[in-house]
């Protein structure tokens, strides 16, 4: 009984006692969460455009190259990248020593040979290993940013996973139950971009791309680009000016958003009134980031996401894992900007291969059918059980009921979705509830054949068919839990649905049932006869 109220509890009492039918099926629709095909809402399929972070990372290590040959007074004529994963150094003098330097620095991501075609040229080529780590990472962070991202739409239960295409390792699954505008998913996605840390150029943004070039005699120094961003000035009345200016700045990034770890807001103690942004980088960009914040002390260093300068803030000292970024932050733009970085930029930009929007309608249709076929399976199990086993199959009747109901309790507790496929693991439970009665009752019959009497041939009933309903239920909840591993979102709420309603059987097939029957044989006279 105790089951009974708890379960009941939870399913149609929460948030808020109900106080009318109208509050009961309110909790109920709250309590159990549809999922995609139920609900309806957005299906989206991305591909994570890799090449652009492997890219970065060649970008990066020519940036890091080319610093410790200037320091180690090895002359070159050129470093440049022919393609994503080589990286071309022209007349390196001495090369003794710029062998020296590839062996201590970059051995274990970079091969050294010969440039074809090329004199006194030498070729570094990244490692296939070096490029599956960067792919690897870019497919999680990607993940683990799309996922962010998508939970401060408040959905309920998002299916964000890789997609297993056959030969394709770079595509992620989006599901939206509820979401019915996919502009809107997708403007969520892509917020905030591609983070980049690069260094400005020119001290002075200008107020057009013109501008800047003219600055340059038309043509911008090696290495450098003009990208537009928003004014950090303030006007006569110390609001921010948010007009758009261009900067000069580098290309290439000394930290992408591969290498942020976490930011936070708080307030600046140097500038009352003023607010600042604390964050934190993976040790390698750490070691990485001091050498480059140690050297441009004292210059502007562009805050680039999604190829807009949001801030420019000044590098103050050297910073190495943990830094802060100061400007003319509010509490407001500190935590908006905070926001972003923290829920990490996108370490590579997206292409949509596919976009869908499921109706509700289809959602409805699909749960009458599946609830039409659920009562309509019960019902038919029911009066076979009555008029079968006569008296005792009311015992399993009640069984079953209890088990469906501790099942919506348990989908309820754990907030698990329930989907088309799931109501196919609720009919699937039924039919193994009727499986485990049938046991029981069919081995009870035969130790009342053999003579023994009722009492004792309910025991060796339940006895003997204990380890063969044991037997069943492990093997058919490792088969679900395989399902739940290496299966999609439906799949797992057939899978979901599948265990609870198979563990909850195993309680009331044995439990409850065998409660019932000696509760009920207490009340018999001992002459009776048990009606099975």
């Amino acid at each position: 009984m105790a089951v009974v109220v708890i379960c009941v509890y939870f399913v149609l009492c929460l948030p808020s006692f109900p106080t009318s039918w109208a509050q009961v099926k309110s909790n109920f629709s709250n309590q159990i969460k549809l999922g995609l095909d139920l609900q309806g809402g957005t299906h989206l399929v991305l591909q994570v455009q890799v090449p652009e972070a492997i890219a970065q990372e060649t970008d990066q290590t020519i940036d890091r190259l080319t610093a410790a040959m200037r320091q180690r007074n090895i002359h070159y004529d050129e470093a440049r990248r022919p393609d994503d994963t080589h990286i071309v150094v022209r007349n390196p003098d001495p090369v003794s020593q710029f062998r020296d330097l590839i062996h201590q620095m970059f051995e274990g991501d970079w091969d050294l040979g010969s440039a074809p075609g090329e004199a006194n040229a030498y070729m570094l080529t990244m490692r296939p290993s070096a490029v599956s780590r960067i792919q690897e990472t870019t497919m999680d962070q990607s993940l683990e940013t799309i996922e962010r991202r998508i939970n401060a739409l408040g959905l309920t239960e998002p299916t964000i996973q890789k997609r297993g295409r056959a030969g394709q390792d770079n595509e992620i699954l989006v599901q939206l139950p509820g979401e019915s505008d996919p502009e809107r998913a997708k403007n969520v996605i892509q917020a905030g971009g591609q983070l980049e840390l690069k260094l400005v150029s020119d001290p002075t943004p200008y107020p057009s791309e013109a501008a800047a070039l003219a600055a340059h005699g038309g043509v911008l120094p090696a290495g450098t680009q003009v990208i537009p961003g928003r004014s950090e000035s303030r006007n006569a009345q110390g609001s921010p000016d948010n007009s758009t200016v261009y900067y000069v700045i580098d290309r290439t990034a000394a930290v992408t958003g591969r290498d942020l770890r976490s930011a936070t807001e708080s307030r600046n103690t140097e500038m009352p009134g003023q607010w600042q942004i604390n964050f934190v980088l993976s040790s390698e960009a750490g070691r990485r980031f001091g050498q480059f914040t140690e050297v441009n002390t004292g210059r502007q260093m562009a805050i680039v996401l999604e190829n807009k300068v949001y801030s420019a803030p000044v590098i103050k000292q050297r910073i190495e894992d943990q830094g802060r970024i100061d400007g003319n932050f509010s509490q407001e733009s500190a935590h908006d900007l905070a926001l972003v970085l923290r829920a990490g930029a996108l370490p590579a930009s997206i292409k949509y291969l596919e976009q869908r929007t499921v109706g509700a309608s289809l959602g409805a249709d699909s749960i009458r059918h599946g609830v039409q076929a659920s009562v309509l399976s019960l019902l038919v199990v029911m009066i076979f059980m009555v008029v079968y086993y006569r008296l005792s199959g009311v015992n399993a009747v009640l069984a079953l009921i209890l088990n469906l109901i501790i099942l919506l309790a348990a989908l309820a507790m754990f907030g698990a979705v329930l989907t088309l496929p799931g109501i196919a693991g609720v009919i699937l439970t039924i039919g193994m509830g009727v499986d485990s009665n049938v046991l029981v009752f069919e081995r009870i019959r035969e130790e009342l054949r053999n003579g023994k009497s009722t009492s004792a041939a309910v025991e060796a009933g339940f006895d003997k068919a204990f380890l063969t309903i044991i037997d069943t239920h492990v093997t058919t909840v490792v088969s679900a839990f395989f399902l739940f591993i290496f299966g999609t979102g439906p799949i797992r709420g057939f899978a979901i649905t599948l265990t609870i309603g198979l563990i909850a059987n195993v309680f009331t097939a044995i439990y409850v049932s065998k409660t019932i029957f000696q509760y009920h044989l207490a009340k018999m006279d001992r002459q009776a006869e048990l009606s099975i």
